[in-house]
């Protein structure tokens, strides 16, 4: 596979420290002609499954051959695994815990490296930050047109971890809220295929803690300001939002504390 020249970054470390800056100096001074890109640096603390929900959703919008480095590790520094894996022609580096698990499960052919050549790795390495000292210069290198078996050996055994789904139980879909947008929008694991296929042509009523919702938009001024709807977002996935305003405070709890609420949807007249 021909590498794109991009790479994009996703890591729990926030911006008010120097750690993604590192990061990026370390790509550069391996490939100054590299393009650096930032998913995100502001995923919740240590929550693998934040950081493998995001990086699911954002690279398939990325050309084929950008190297994906997501650092979400917090088993840094233990006997925890380095890899890079080639799927969906797309690379991706970062900690064996997890966090590429969604997208190696959704794709039959991939290629999973243990990555173990350390002449690829920065000359010291240290125990609390491999993401400037492994993962930034494998991905730098990957870009220069090192191959992935170059990388290590391969493993079969990525760590897995359990993604949650919709479920229909007794005449109720069933689903959680996986992420709080910077607007406060409510974004559930329900796509827009099966909210659509148990609705059929019933209006829905949706219920996420003290809040219930009974109107279905398209948009978000299709309810008065201040008013809630439900729609269906740019990732055909199924929101709570707030016309000029924020899901999120409806639930009185921090953000971090709203991922995986229980979102209940039934059909207009059935009674829970």
């Amino acid at each position: 596979m021909k590498p794109s020249g991009i790479i994009t970054l996703m890591t729990d470390f926030g911006l008010r420290d120097p750690y993604v800056a590192m990061i990026k100096g370390v790509i550069l001074s391996i490939n100054p002609e590299a393009k650096v890109i930032d998913i995100s640096h502001q995923v919740s603390a240590g929550s693998i499954f934040q950081g493998a929900l995001l990086i699911r959703e954002t690279y398939p919008y990325f050309p084929p051959g950008t190297v994906h480095v997501a650092v979400v590790d917090p088993s840094v520094g233990s006997d925890r695994r380095l890899i890079a894996v080639e799927v969906d022609n797309h690379f991706f580096v970062g900690p064996d815990n997890g966090i590429f698990w969604p997208i190696l499960q959704e794709h039959d052919i991939s290629k999973v490296m243990h990555l173990t050549e350390d002449r690829y790795f920065l000359p010291v390495v240290s125990y609390t930050f491999h993401g400037r000292e492994v993962f930034a210069p494998v991905s730098a290198h990957l870009t220069l047109g090192v191959t992935l078996e170059s990388l290590g050996s391969p493993i079969e055994d990525p760590v897995a971890i359990a993604i949650p789904v919709a479920r229909e139980k007794e005449g109720v879909l069933y689903g959680e809220i996986i992420r709080v947008d910077n607007f406060g929008n409510l974004i559930t694991n329900i796509h827009q295929q099966e909210f659509e296929e148990y609705l059929s042509s019933a209006p829905p009523v949706i219920e996420i803690g003290n809040l219930t919702v009974k109107k279905f938009g398209f948009i978000f001024v299709d309810v008065e300001e201040g008013e809630p709807l439900a729609l269906i977002n740019s990732s055909q996935l199924l929101e709570i939002a707030v016309n000029l305003g924020r899901a999120s405070d409806y639930l009185e709890k921090e953000s971090g504390e709203i991922i995986g609420t229980m979102v209940r949807v039934r059909k207009s007249g059935n009674v829970l």
